[in-house]
């Protein structure tokens, strides 16, 4: 019985000459989402901004958004967001956080529980202070921004600089995009989308540490192969593997986006999202970085250096005496 092959293995696909189209492709989606982001910002999830959200299904099997909005509105207790979620029959009815502590965000919720029981049933009920907001957003941030660090010093210590820095910076570029997915498609950003954060931080870098373990193997085989080639070789020489992960971890993601429920929705859309991305990113951002970044075989960077030697032994031989 023959194996399926996703990707041929003796491929001699030259990749890194993408590298003309995909830096500048990756550039300027990168500004624009850095503009969008300064300018819209994310759609903080009630864990972030504090205050009550509820969720509420009609009995009949059909709501109309204007009709809780205005009843929402009827409380009298400042901005409310209504938004419906899934099938037409869920909305979502977020409350800022109302003034009076946690007494008065009670009161809220049982005043909303009166207005909506009798034609929804309540879902969800959620209550976040302000103070424990502002706790989850600073443990959220600290959390990315130690595990990338955390993350650099393991390459480092695993490769070499230039490989880390190539490996961060290819990370880098898939924090910027998939924020910029938060961005465009007003996602909730919550707790859960700093977990699904750091996954595609593990993501990408698994990807991206694959081939730059086969680059390094490489490097030591083949010691007058020009750095182009010798990336395409490594690329190509992992393409199975690479498709085999993104394909079987997206066929899984899209079955939870399909059938997982609202509840993990959000999630499963960014890791798809995610996925597309880290895999773009180890073929066309981290690994053509390595040309930029110096790295060469062993006889190439011996040919360097002596040319360089003597073109400094011809310069000085020049000089007047």
């Amino acid at each position: 019985m023959r194996l399926i092959r996703l990707f041929p293995d003796d491929s001699k696909f030259r990749f890194v000459r993408w590298r003309v189209l995909s830096y500048p492709f990756s550039a300027a989606i990168s500004v624009m989402t850095i503009v969008l982001f300064v300018t819209m910002g994310l759609n903080f999830g009630i864990d972030f901004t504090g205050g009550t959200l509820i969720e509420i299904q009609a009995k009949t099997g059909k709501a109309d958004p204007g009709v809780v909005r205005a009843l929402a509105q009827s409380f009298e207790v400042g901005d409310v967001e209504v938004q419906e979620i899934g099938s037409a029959g869920d909305i979502s009815v977020r409350f800022r956080t109302q003034p009076g502590g946690e007494a008065a965000q009670s009161a809220l919720v049982q005043r909303a529980r009166a207005a909506f029981e009798k034609d929804y049933n309540i879902r969800r009920v959620e209550t976040v202070g302000p103070r424990v907001s502002g706790e989850l957003v600073q443990s959220g941030t600290l959390g990315v921004v130690l595990a990338i660090f955390a993350v650099m010093a393991y390459l480092w210590f695993r490769f070499e600089l230039q490989f880390a820095i190539g490996a961060i910076i290819g990370t880098m570029h898939d924090i910027v995009l998939t924020l910029g997915f938060f961005v465009i498609t007003r996602e909730e950003f919550n707790m859960t989308s700093i977990a699904a954060i750091l996954t595609i931080v593990g993501y990408s870098l698994n990807e991206t540490v694959v081939v730059f373990d086969r680059t390094r193997e490489l490097l030591r085989k083949y010691k007058n192969l020009p750095t182009p080639e010798l990336l395409d070789l490594s690329i190509n020489s992992t393409m199975s593997r690479t498709v085999m992960t993104a394909t079987t971890t997206a066929l899984s993601l899209l079955a939870l986006v399909l059938f997982g429920g609202q509840a993990i929705q959000g999630f499963a859309n960014v890791m798809l999202f995610g996925v597309v991305i880290c895999t773009y990113s180890a073929i066309f951002v981290s690994s053509p970085m390595l040309i930029y970044l110096g790295v060469k075989t062993s006889a190439r960077a011996a040919a360097d250096d002596k040319a360089e030697a003597a073109a400094k032994a011809a310069a000085i031989s020049r000089r007047p005496a």
